[in-house]
């Protein structure tokens, strides 16, 4: 038989021997110097009847005796808790942060902002407004679970009367970063603007959290502000997260900001070295369109009146990009007008001096081109190219690519010459010229890019082609995304289409 009195009586007296002891292990923590707690250092509570101490009670162990107090929690326990805590929040940053420094568009930037610290604050929706105190640009609104619509809605209330807005408006201030604005339960507050309850009670949100976009080096750039479904508002650690977050945002969006607006004035050079508006010659109807890269790269096209009504076309690549590609195609653009005024009848003649230039002027750099000597009247071209993609006539009886010999591009070789080519476009028929972006942005092999720009041809609906702005917007949608995205790639390269339709 088991006599279970003494077991009983053993585990008491470990009990009272315990809190007896624990009074030396109060004093060696009160005493322990801070922030060094360690295994090795802290006190352990003596073994009893051949029980460690130190070892947790299994799972199956009778609970404490009634009126018997608890053993405190390690020394250190606590410590231990909040490093954890803060291991977590920093491995949460860090995953955040990386994933912020992938992108590379603003619109990208501003979705993962409005994600990430969505997630930090406990909200569902939000919306952020770009907008640089320095008045510079871009301005841009986007929002995180609100259509477009709702925006406008948001948009709709007294600036001053939001939480964002409050922000912005402080920022003409060039030293003060405004604080946070928090609205914990905005139809509880009385003096809340009535547009604004009408608003936010039709979109059904009920409290906010705003985070100015500002710091002292990148200045001031904007607000984000998180909405809540229901009365809520972000406890401190989430308010410090937030914060730290939107510090380091701010500064990835200055840059691309930077970016965004260089972006802007190399492609502004770019439209202003190119043709203002083309010419109006009878017989033919022009249309060009023009898409810079991201980079801005030396692409151009011209049109020209010369004399006895006939008319002068011309397309063209400088190699390299950046403001030097600019300088050099703004450079050859004008010498070859000046070139074609004087014996625009000779195509050939035409390249050969332009390439002469480009020998004596640029030696480390190359450009191809084209140019065509028209006749609308007669409906006839000469043309002749230096390394440069064939023309493709789009037509209702053919859609094909124009024969041109094989060439060098200008600067590769030292004396270039190449002969012309005749064509006689019918009537309704159009001549689209283009640079090698247009190719290269598809991203396919060069064989199968020809292929995918003779099916988009072929493919313009009749009623588009007699003009030729629609088959120039046809095959631009057929060959290439449409809207901004279309350049986003950082080596995406110009792109060209001069269209001529004769009547």
């Amino acid at each position: 038989m088991l006599d279970i009195t003494p077991l009983v009586r053993v585990h008491v007296d470990a009990l009272t021997a315990a809190q007896i002891d624990m009074g030396v292990c109060d004093a060696i923590a009160r005493n322990a110097p801070v922030g060094k707690p360690t295994a090795m250092s802290a006190p352990h509570l003596p073994k009893v009847a051949g029980i460690d101490s130190t070892v947790p009670s299994p799972a199956h162990t009778a609970a404490p005796l009634p009126g018997v107090p608890a053993a405190a929690p390690p020394p250190g326990a606590l410590i231990q808790d909040r490093l954890a805590g803060w291991v977590s929040d920093l491995t949460t940053l860090h995953e955040l942060t990386e994933r912020l420094i992938r992108t590379g568009s603003l619109d990208d930037a501003l979705q993962e902002l409005l994600r990430a610290g969505a997630t930090l604050v406990g909200a569902r929706r939000g919306m952020v407004v770009l907008e640089p105190a320095d008045g510079l640009g871009p301005t841009s609104t986007v929002g995180l679970g609100l259509a477009h619509a709702e925006l406008g809605t948001i948009e709709t209330v007294p600036r001053s009367a939001t939480s964002y807005g409050r922000i912005l408006d402080g920022l003409p201030d060039p030293v003060a970063i405004p604080d946070p604005v928090a609205a914990p339960d905005l139809l509880g507050e009385e003096d809340l603007d009535p547009r604004h309850r009408e608003v936010a009670a039709r979109l059904g949100y009920a409290a906010s959290y705003a985070l100015p976009l500002a710091t002292e080096a990148a200045g001031k750039l904007g607000a984000v502000v998180w909405l809540y479904d229901e009365p809520a508002e972000p406890v401190e650690r989430q308010r410090h997260l937030v914060g730290l977050y939107g510090r380091y945002a701010t500064e990835h969006l200055a840059r691309l900001v930077e970016l965004e607006r260089a972006r802007v004035r190399v492609a502004t050079v770019a439209e202003e070295l190119l043709p203002s508006r083309l010419p109006r010659i009878p017989g033919v109807r022009l249309a060009a369109r023009h898409r810079t890269g991201p980079r801005g790269g030396g692409d151009w096209y011209d049109a020209l009146p010369l004399p006895e009504g006939a008319l002068g076309l011309a397309v063209g690549s400088v190699s390299g990009s950046g403001p030097s590609a600019l300088a050099a195609m703004g450079r050859l653009r004008a010498s070859l007008r000046a070139y074609a005024v004087m014996e625009g009848e000779d195509p050939v003649a035409v390249l050969s001096d332009l390439e002469l230039l480009l020998r004596l002027t640029e030696p480390a750099r190359s450009a191809t081109a084209l140019f065509a000597y028209a006749e609308p009247q007669e409906r006839r071209l000469v043309l002749a190219g230096a390394g440069h993609t064939p023309p493709l006539i789009i037509g209702d009886h053919r859609t094909e690519f124009v024969e041109t010999s094989l060439s060098a591009p200008l600067g590769m070789l030292a004396c270039w010459e190449a002969p012309s080519v005749e064509l006689s476009p019918a009537p309704g028929e159009t001549v689209l010229l283009y640079t090698e972006g247009l190719l290269r942005r598809t991203g396919d092999p060069m064989d199968r890019a020809f292929a995918r720009l003779h099916a988009a041809a072929a493919g313009v609906p009749k009623a588009a082609r007699r003009s030729p702005g629609a088959v120039a917007d046809h095959v631009l949608r057929a060959l290439l995304p449409e809207g901004p995205e279309a350049g986003d790639a950082a080596d995406a390269e110009d792109v060209v289409l001069l269209a001529a339709h004769f009547e």
